[in-house]
């Protein structure tokens, strides 16, 4: 009775070998589900960044940095369109 349970540990060890190789196939790629943001073609102004959203994912960026870099690119587009920036 023991080498029969010795036999079954020997083929499960043996079909997980063979399954890690890949020889049973291959898992499909992966889908992603995160929704893009929809950025304008062309030109960007202000208005295009301010309106971006970004899907919320658990271990994603700090939705408050990525806002105040989006309002801070905004700024600094419009500035630009309207005239020579008081940075430069």
């Amino acid at each position: 009775m023991e080498w029969v349970l010795w036999m079954l540990a020997v083929v499960v060890l043996g079909l997980a070998a063979v399954a890690a190789s890949g020889r049973l196939g291959e898992l499909p790629p992966t889908v992603t589900d995160t929704p893009r943001p929809h950025v304008p073609a062309g030109t960007l102004t202000g208005d295009d960044l301010r309106g971006l959203r970004f899907g919320v994912v658990t271990r994603g960026y700090s939705m408050q940095q990525v806002d105040e870099l989006l309002d801070l690119l905004a700024r600094q587009l419009d500035a630009r369109s309207t005239g020579p920036s008081e940075d430069a």
